[in-house]
């Protein structure tokens, strides 16, 4: 007859309930929470509602809008806007080249068309040139400071390096994962024996 031996449950350790235990599985979740709610804003958004993720560069929108401060744009038709709003727009129709400023004035011409007159909030003058209508990318949404800076991480020839590193990490880390379990695995079967 053969007698099968069931090992007793590990009674609970300092290490798998102790303060330091707690410690680090909220601010994991914290953390988790943190980086699922800054993708939601950053990404889910804006291709929800058809917008673009524009950087800062300059220190022509401060305070509002500092240098690195990230901007979220949506579409908004031109008649809507309102002496006020920030607006993004193509400094020439078809570059690529854009920027935000405020609109100051709206003019209509005899024909019915509009145009915009911007200035940056920390500019003494007016930008010289109309904006029009076809020029706009649209209205600023939502800003984040200091996140323009990694947008500008992944944009443009760092894109490549970025996503790279960041393979290079997580898959080091899950490694680093897979060998502390197993080790701890292994240390168990050994306890038990």
């Amino acid at each position: 007859m053969n007698a099968h031996r069931t090992a007793a449950p590990a009674a609970p350790t300092e290490e798998s309930t102790g303060a330091g235990w707690w410690i680090k599985s909220v601010l994991t979740w914290v953390l988790l929470f943190l980086l699922v709610g800054l993708l939601v804003v950053t990404i889910v958004l804006p291709l929800l509602v058809g917008g673009h993720r524009y950087t800062i560069l300059t220190g022509s929108m401060q305070p509002t809008y500092p240098p690195g401060t990230l901007v979220v744009v949506r579409p908004e038709e031109p008649v809507e806007f309102a002496v006020g709003t920030p607006i993004t727009y193509q400094l020439r129709s078809g570059q690529p080249e854009v920027v935000t400023h405020r609109i100051v004035q709206i003019r209509r011409s005899a024909d019915g068309e509009i145009g915009f007159i911007t200035r940056g909030d920390a500019n003494q003058v007016d930008d010289q040139e109309i904006v029009r209508p076809e020029q706009i990318r649209g209205a600023v949404w939502y800003s984040i400071p200091y996140l323009g800076y990694v947008n500008n991480w992944f944009s443009g020839p760092k894109r490549t390096y970025t996503i790279a590193a960041l393979i290079v990490l997580l898959g080091g880390y899950a490694l680093f994962a897979l060998a502390t379990d197993t080790r701890d695995r292994v240390r168990a079967k050994r306890e038990d024996r």
